[in-house]
């Protein structure tokens, strides 16, 4: 099992380097690049880069994935397939997916809609200044409190039935408490891990601080 770092398109503050390898998409590659370190897969059409560049992340890409600019599938998502096709165990935490075009980080946020990407759902998160975004599948489900992050929210992407339930957050959610909402949002843990119970479809989990 690796530790990916992925590094998409958009913006982000800071790439740490605690992980066993490394994958670009697109600019993303450049970035990695720029930090001094190896670029063990670069992914994507390569539209919004020079060609000097994609020059430089040929040579020095481990693997190099050039796509169609017309696909299906986001260049994103193919990155986190090439990476689930080498390693079916990888932990991939993904940075410059959130914060630049909407439509781009919806499509970050709804990863597991993909049925390629649901069954690995559990080893991707995504992380922005403020923001750690993970994902969690149908079942009852235990998500632990995150050192920094004040808030959590929960988003159910389900398939019709059911009803979520929040047990042991600062605002509870259950049978006899129920309000149905898109997402709840600015909810808290209370020093303990929170139980919940995804009916159907899949959880995203947002960690939240100001």
């Amino acid at each position: 099992m690796a530790r990916w770092g992925l590094v998409a398109g958009g913006p982000f503050s800071e790439l740490p380097l605690m992980f066993e390898a490394y994958a670009g998409i697109d600019s993303g590659a450049v970035a990695i690049l720029e930090k001094g370190l190896e670029l063990d897969l670069a992914v994507g059409d390569f539209d919004s880069v020079s060609a000097a560049d994609i020059k430089e992340i040929r040579t020095a890409a481990q693997t190099f994935v050039g796509l169609d600019s017309d696909k299906d599938d986001t260049d994103l998502e193919m990155g986190l397939k090439a990476i689930f096709q080498r390693d079916p165990n990888a932990h991939v935490t993904v940075y410059g997916a959130l914060g630049g075009r909407m439509d781009h980080s919806l499509s970050s946020i709804f990863l597991p809609s993909h049925p390629d990407l649901a069954p690995f759902m559990q080893q991707i998160q995504l992380v922005d200044e403020q923001n750690v975004i993970i994902f969690r599948p149908k079942g009852q489900q235990v998500i632990t409190p995150l050192a920094g992050y004040t808030y959590v929210g929960f988003l159910l992407e389900g398939q019709g039935q059911g009803q979520l339930t929040i047990e042991g957050a600062k605002y509870d959610l259950s049978a006899s408490r129920y309000f149905k909402r898109k997402i709840y949002g600015s909810n808290e843990f209370l020093g303990l891990p929170i139980s919940v119970t995804v009916p159907d479809g899949y959880l995203v989990v947002v960690y939240s601080k100001d």
